[in-house]
């Protein structure tokens, strides 16, 4: 899908990119699969901001997307390709032989008519759902399940893929997206091919009333801050960040330092991303 530019006529329009839409096929969405999104603004249930910089933003409504593919065996047929506010790629409604609809990722080159089947013995084709024991190694697979039956939760994001490297004593080595190598479950399911939508990554922002249509609220730099609010603040002038540096509102470093807890699945990760 080409991006779209703007002739300068205001300041916000010098450097800000578009998409030009021109593969989305209905504006519409399937109503029996839209849900009600409730806005947070980054609070808690006792109302304390716990995420800074979310708020305000366009009214939505959320698609339900099969991420389990667990409709197995059952041919599909792709009616519709459709705008998702709430995610960076597209997403593909799929109509079912007996009637049922689904929301799925859309992976690229998908176009209205494809047919898209889950299950085991099917074709290695892009759109196609099966367990990671039956794909051929190198090949680009996404919405990939970390547990068996929780539905694909790596490689979902526009233009992202992992890839199928080796399979070993019950486990397959995938590569993901962020160049870490992990094992997992022969027995998980993932589907063949890259997700759509991959200029994603040149679209630019522009100006800041955009980002406030998306529900991003503006980010204060630290330095420009005053002592009591921030580590970095306080100075004469323009002035540094100091000792420590860099750290967040509440002390912790920012760069480098190492946040992950999860110590228990460090077994399943064979190269780390750095």
């Amino acid at each position: 899908m080409p991006v779209r530019t703007y002739r300068p006529i205001t300041p916000g329009q010098r450097f800000k990119t578009g998409y030009t839409f021109s593969e989305i096929t209905t504006d519409v969405p399937e109503k029996s699969l839209l849900r009600p999104i409730k806005q947070k603004s980054g609070r808690n249930v006792y109302g304390r901001i716990t995420v800074r910089h979310q708020g305000g933003g366009e009214r939505r409504h959320y698609r339900v997307i099969d991420f389990k593919r667990d409709k197995r065996g059952i041919p599909a047929t792709v009616t519709t390709i459709e705008y998702d506010p709430n995610r960076t790629c597209r997403i593909a409604l799929l109509q079912y032989k007996d009637g049922e609809k689904r929301y799925i990722l859309a992976p690229r080159d998908t176009k209205v008519g494809d047919v898209v089947i889950a299950g085991t013995g099917v074709d290695v084709r892009a759109g196609n759902s099966m367990q990671l024991s039956e794909i051929p190694l190198g090949t680009m697979i996404h919405n990939v399940e970390l547990r068996e039956g929780k539905g694909g939760q790596i490689a979902r994001s526009a233009g992202n893929a992992a890839q199928l490297m080796a399979k070993e004593e019950g486990y397959a080595l995938v590569r993901l997206p962020s160049n870490e190598t992990r094992k997992i479950r022969l027995a998980c399911w993932a589907t063949v091919g890259e997700v759509g939508n991959a200029e994603h990554e040149n679209i630019v922002t522009g100006k800041a009333g955009r980002s406030r249509h998306m529900g991003i609220r503006p980010t204060v730099r630290g330095v420009v801050m005053n002592p009591v609010d921030h580590p970095h603040g306080g100075g004469e002038g323009k002035s540094g960040q100091g000792n420590p540096h860099p750290v967040s509102p509440w002390g912790i470093p920012t760069k480098g330092y190492k946040t992950r807890k999860n110590k228990r699945t460090n077994k399943f990760i064979v190269h780390r991303r750095k």
